[in-house]
This record gives C-alpha cells, structure tokens and sequence, in this order.
C-alpha cells in the first residue's frame, strides 16, 4: 500500500528536474497521475512534446498510471484543459501541484517587460490558472455532495523568500506572489475540503541551477545527494496525502532540512542526514510550531472586522464568496 493509492495527481513542469522525481515519486506511491510539461527550453522558447512523455512511459514501465499533457500554464484553456486531462482519464482530480516554471535572468535596468511578463506568466499566473480550474471543479463536486480530501501543492522559491538574488526581478517575485496566493487560497477553500501548501527548495540541481557555483558537486557511491531535485518529493507527497492536516503552510526544502516559513524568516525545522519517507515526515512535520493562517488573521484584523474567532472569520469569508458567484 503506498501513501497515495488511488490520488489522482496532476504536476504542472513535470518532464524534468523537481516535478519530474514529484511524478515519478507519486506514481510509486500509488497515485495516478498526469505529467504536463510542454518541453520548452529554460527561458520558455521551443516545445518538446517527447519530455512528458517520456516521463509517462517510465511511470507505466514500472507498473503505474500516467498520461500526458502539454499545454502551457500560462494559456488560460490550456490550464482548463489539462484539469480536464485528469477527469478524462482517471475520472477525478484529487491534487495539483503547481511546478511549472522559466527563467530569464538580467539586471532590472536590462530586464524587458517581456522578459518580465512571461516568467511571471508561467510561475505566478499559471499557478493561479491551474488552481482556478481545479477550484472549480472541487467547489461543483462540494455542492453536488461529494466529500472528498483535495490538496494544492504550490512551489516557490527560496530565490523569491529567503534569499532573493541579483538578476531574478521576475523569478523571484513570482515566486514570493506564489506564496502568498498560497495563503489565501488557503483560506478560500477550506470550505470544500481543499488544503493549500506551498514547498519552496533552494539547492537543488535542475537546469535552472547548473551554472550555479558548487551545483555539479556529486557524492561518493551511495551517499545521500543533498543537492538531487528528489530531496523535495517526499515533503510535496506528505502535503498530498489524505492523512495531512496542513494548510496555508510555506515548508523550505533544502537537502534533508526541511523547515516552516515566516514570510521571509524560517523557522522550525526538522532534518535527516540520509534524505526522509513519505511516512517518516507525516511523524516529524506536524510536531513543527505552525500558525494556523485563519487564527492569525482573526488576530490580526478581528477587531477592524467585528469577528470574534475561527469561526465566525470563516463565516465571513463564505459570506463575501457567496456574494460574489
């Protein structure tokens, strides 16, 4: 029995780097599972329709369930449509993780507004697209009396939190817009069972950080790889279980270290030398001292909002949802 059997999954820029070991671990683990990834290049030029499919033959080589998809997050029908992928082929949708991303790395004084336009497109709106369209299809299956434990996975950056970098104007603030949408997603969807967190790693060797000093250091045989993009699949699989009662959490990965975000502050984290199990977080992750994102805002805006507590604030957030359909 794997910690996602019958999950159905979908990963946003799942065809390399982190999202693909997200596939390859979730599949194993017993979830169904869609790779989308259009195949582009790092800065988003190109297409490769071969990248996510490979990715699904692997899968299915070893026994899984995958299918692909290629459109772009950033293509408002594109991220309907691979949502629609999901129900298709499996016949539900239980959890998006939003991965995909660019790159295009100059100066604020170089950077063209296409440039910035089209990083922020792939990281920030296509996390906001893909989540939009599940929400709707998780919000129909509410209403309709279905019960079901649904999850979003976002990924940010410690690029755009805890060390934003020279050259990453757009990177870096799509990346931070990630985590706060993260928050309010959070509190928007609990009403329909929808849990959202949000990972963000930093050193991990992908394409986008080869060039990055230090990032082709390998280990000796054997040896845990704190650099390997596999270090953030168990935490993003954790945060995709039924079992996992975290949401509107900001989770940094770095290697075997996987620690909670305060803003721009970390916080309490929890490490193993040798990398962590899907089991081994659900024990450790849920001890870290967390602030649960509706008490905090009771606290911060209950007075100026008249609202007394948890309840009464989620009341009110389902009062201005209801208005606004």
């Amino acid at each position: 029995m794997g910690s996602l059997d019958g999950r159905v999954i979908l990963i946003t820029g799942a065809g390399r780097g982190i999202g693909r070991e997200e596939a390859l671990l979730f599949a194993a683990e017993g979830a169904k599972i869609v790779v989308n990834d259009p195949g582009v290049d790092i800065d988003g030029s190109g297409g490769d329709g071969g990248v996510a499919a490979t990715v699904v033959e692997e899968i299915r080589d070893h026994g899984g369930e995958a299918v692909a998809n290629t459109d772009s997050v950033a293509d408002w029908r594109g991220a309907e449509r691979m949502v629609g992928a999901a129900l298709e082929a499996f016949g539900d949708l239980h959890v998006v993780v939003n991965n995909a991303t660019i790159e295009r790395n100059r100066g604020i004084a170089d950077l063209s507004e296409e440039d910035f336009d089209d990083v922020v497109a792939v990281k920030l709106k296509g996390t906001f697209a893909v989540t939009h369209w599940a929400a709707r299809y998780w919000r129909e299956q509410y209403h309709a009396g279905v019960r079901a434990d649904r999850a979003v996975v976002n990924t940010s950056s410690g690029s755009g939190l805890l060390n934003p970098l020279p050259l990453q104007t757009n990177y870096a603030s799509g990346n931070a817009g990630v985590a706060a949408m993260t928050v309010v997603a959070a509190l928007e969807l609990g009403r329909y069972g929808v849990r959202v967190n949000c990972i963000s790693p930093s050193m991990a060797r992908t394409r986008l950080t080869l060039e990055v000093p230090g990032m082709d250091r390998k280990p000796e045989a054997g040896e845990f790889d704190p650099l390997h993009p596999a270090t953030s699949a168990p935490i993003a699989a954790y945060l995709a279980t039924e079992a996992c009662a975290l949401t509107g959490q900001v989770l940094s990965v770095r290697g075997g270290t996987v620690a909670v975000n305060h803003g721009w502050s970390r916080g309490a984290h929890v490490q193993r030398e040798g990398g962590w199990t899907v089991a081994e977080l659900a024990d450790e992750v849920g001890k870290l001292p967390m602030v649960d994102p509706f008490d905090h805002l009771a606290e911060v805006l209950g007075k100026a909002l008249g609202v007394g507590g948890r309840d009464q604030l989620q009341a009110m957030i389902n009062n201005l949802l209801d208005q606004d359909r």
